[in-house]
């Protein structure tokens, strides 16, 4: 009969045993949140350009069509300060929304929501690459590169990409570490203090977008297709009508110059 004779662990063998359950919950709730943080960019990304086409358009041939008439004014008031001025603020705004909807107006990127196997493999990745888990700054400049990678393969919905990435990542010699109780606790306590940083900084990021007046419009939009409604429709339709009276109002103008 044998007797199986049961050690305590080393107080720094218990302790790193605690760091090591702690930074785990840390880095599945990292990953949960770097996983809400890249859909909701992806998912704002993809209302914006729908914006920009549907309505942003609309305000653009707004605003060249109020430049053109501040022009044309200007043009009959050459001493008019003011008039000049109106003309190159009208101008420069005409520009910038121009510039806004590029290519969005022609383009609209047809998105849907990612796949559970591609949040799923997205979840694998981030936990393995995260910076934020890096033991030294060397390390986190080459996760550094790899997040950004995964991140532009999760927006894409390229699956493929993001498991070439992992695979990638898996082989390279940099990953393999180094032993000892002492240095293993050491790495886990900063991993520890760099998850829990990088978790503040996607809170605040988090909270911005929420707070920004593309969410809000946004959240507009998606309680008026509850109630039956076409939000952004609605708003076109009401552009559309400036953009009629604009058209109107140059071409008096225009009319009034040549007769």
């Amino acid at each position: 009969m044998s007797s199986r004779i049961h050690l305590r662990l080393r107080p720094e063998e218990d302790e790193l045993r605690l760091k090591c359950s702690e930074l785990d919950d840390l880095e599945r709730e990292l990953v949960e949140k770097e996983l809400q943080l890249a859909g909701l960019r992806s998912e704002l990304a993809a209302f914006e350009q729908l914006y920009l086409k549907t309505v942003g358009a609309l305000y653009a041939e707004l605003d060249e069509i109020q430049a053109r008439i501040a022009e044309l004014i200007a043009s009959r008031s050459p001493s008019n300060v003011d008039a000049q001025a109106t003309a190159r603020v009208a101008r420069q705004k005409a520009a910038e929304s121009r510039s806004a909807v590029g290519e969005a107006a022609l383009h609209v990127a047809k998105r849907i929501g990612p796949s559970p196997e591609l949040k799923d493999l997205y979840r694998e990745v981030a936990r393995r690459i995260h910076p934020d888990l890096a033991i030294d700054e060397a390390d986190r400049a080459r996760r550094q590169q790899f997040m950004a990678q995964a991140n532009r393969a999760y927006e894409d919905g390229d699956e493929a990409r993001l498991k070439s990435i992992l695979e990638e990542y898996d082989s390279s010699p940099d990953t393999v570490a180094g032993d000892g109780i002492g240095a293993d606790l050491v790495r886990v306590i900063r991993k520890i203090s760099q998850v829990k940083r990088r978790l503040t900084e996607i809170d605040e990021e988090l909270n911005r977008f929420m707070q920004s007046e593309l969410m809000d419009l946004k959240n507009r939009v998606d309680e008026g297709t509850k109630q039956g409604r076409e939000v952004l429709a609605e708003m076109a339709s009401t552009v559309g009508r400036r953009v009629e009276e604009a058209r109107r109002e140059l071409s008096s103008l225009s009319k009034e110059r040549t007769s």
